[in-house]
């Protein structure tokens, strides 16, 4: 498996791992597959043209279109598939689910064909923890039942489970790994912790769901993408890692955490109106995965504390990204509850 297609790749997690892959292995050819909808950026893929002359290559496709993918594959002669292609964001998949299951779902469909029709030596499906649900007590593991709640977690599990029919039903080689809240650079940020971060550099306002005490396991992007690495190389065919710190911490301690990193003041938390249907816990547990020998090597706090100073260092890639679409999506999740929450405060 040496000339992979990343789909996803100019995403968030895609990028990194696509610029982890050509680091450390420098007989691998890869192919970042993107459709570059609103979060999918060049930037994030910056000078790897450059520095990997020869083992780098970029196609704007959506991986819906069957036959961009096939046309793809066979081209670039490519061995294995890592599905980072995804809508993700929670809030986006309440206000407009079909976006979701189009890519989530029937795009994982396509790939997984692909890699029938084609007999590549492996398909990786990038998921996520929130598949298993709000988990009140203990950790999920990889056996647990799945109980998405969100169009988003049941997209992903929906992809999921096709994932493993096509394994069980076709013998396809396939593995997948089901990831805690990655943070790091490149991250868009409508996601809670570059939101956050760039907020509080502009002394805006930080808008905290409820009560701020939804419990998450925040872990550095790298880290995960040595895990997905490890799982390619050592994964047991058909086989679900969970990847996280194995810890967690309450979403009001990540913004205090920011806040000082910052020096910034309590005062900017907004407690805003909940999003509906929230997950209040997620936790993983991850044993099976550090059988393999892995281990992460950012606790949560860490994991903040560089992504923070990252946001800080690299105001040229965000600044341009928070206009336009942009604004009018975080005005329409945030204004009416930033509303909401000024008057409640003048009342109380």
């Amino acid at each position: 498996m040496k000339r992979l297609m990343i789909t996803g790749g100019a995403g968030f997690i895609g990028s990194n791992f696509t610029r982890y892959l050509l680091e450390r292995y420098p007989d691998y050819t890869v192919l970042v597959y993107d459709k570059l909808t609103y979060a999918g950026n060049m930037d994030n893929l910056g000078d790897l043209a450059e520095r990997f002359a020869g083992r780098y290559a970029f196609l704007q496709a959506d991986i819906c279109d069957a036959s961009a993918v096939d046309d793809a594959i066979q081209s670039h002669r490519i061995d294995a598939i890592v599905n980072f292609a995804a809508e993700t964001h929670v809030d986006r998949s309440i206000m407009d689910p079909d976006a979701f299951i189009q890519t989530d779902v029937y795009g994982t469909y396509v790939l997984l064909e692909a890699t029938r029709k084609f007999e590549l030596g492996r398909y990786h499906q990038i998921s996520t923890d929130e598949v298993y649900g709000h988990v009140p007590v203990g950790s999920s593991r990889e056996t647990d039942a799945i109980a998405p709640r969100s169009p988003y977690a049941a997209s992903k599990a929906s992809g999921d489970l096709l994932v493993n029919a096509y394994h069980v039903t076709y013998n396809l080689p396939v593995t997948m790994t089901r990831g805690a809240n990655n943070i790091g650079p490149y991250q868009y940020p409508e996601k809670v912790v570059p939101l956050f971060v760039t907020n509080a550099i502009d002394n805006e306002p930080l808008p905290l769901y409820g009560d701020g005490l939804q419990m998450r396991d925040y872990q550095y992007v790298v880290d995960h993408c040595e895990a997905i690495d490890l799982v390619l190389q050592r994964g047991e065919i058909g086989e679900v890692y969970n990847v996280g710190t194995g810890s967690e911490m309450p979403n009001i301690e990540m913004t205090r955490l920011i806040l000082e990193i910052l020096g910034k003041p309590e005062s900017l938390v907004r407690h805003v109106p909940d999003r509906e249907g929230h997950d209040r816990r997620y936790s993983l547990d991850v044993s099976k995965i550090r059988a393999l020998g892995w281990e992460p090597d950012h606790s949560c706090a860490e994991a903040i504390e560089l992504t923070t100073r990252w946001y800080v260092e690299n105001e040229w890639w965000w600044r341009k990204i928070k206009s336009g679409e942009y604004k009018q999506y975080y005005q329409r999740q945030y204004g009416w509850r930033l509303a909401q929450a000024g008057q409640d405060n003048r009342q109380a």
